[in-house]
């Protein structure tokens, strides 16, 4: 029968007699990162909301990710309306991914925009 590479439980009769200090070796070491309580709850908003979506449009491409109500925090100003994002107000974060300088400049530049006002957004050019 192959080996099992979990480490056995503290309680289980096969780790040998507590007594003595027999099966304290090899199985004791993988305890040293195990956790102690309960799981933390999987937050889904938060793992709805974690990935970026790319978007073609006239004015190039772009990259936006969904904020959730609950993580929104900051006031910002929409650029589509220039009033404020408040906090607690669901919107997205875009950014441009064929920036002039780079993907990274482009993920510096971002904006946080009213979900309405990046949908209605005109592309005619200013």
């Amino acid at each position: 029968m192959p080996r099992s590479n979990r480490p056995r439980r503290a309680g289980s009769a096969k780790t040998g007699s507590a007594s003595t200090g027999a099966g304290k070796g090899a199985a004791g070491k993988g305890n040293a990162g195990a956790r102690t309580g309960p799981a933390p709850e999987l937050d889904l908003e938060r793992a709805r909301s974690g990935f970026a979506r790319r978007e073609s449009a006239p004015d190039g491409e772009w990259m936006v990710r969904s904020m959730t109500a609950s993580r929104a925090e900051k006031t910002y100003i929409c650029p589509g309306c220039s009033t404020a994002v408040l906090p607690g107000i669901a919107h997205l974060v875009v950014w441009s991914e064929d920036h002039l300088f780079g993907a990274a400049a482009g993920l510096a530049e971002r904006r946080h925009w009213h979900s309405n006002c990046w949908t209605s957004r005109s592309y005619r050019y200013r």
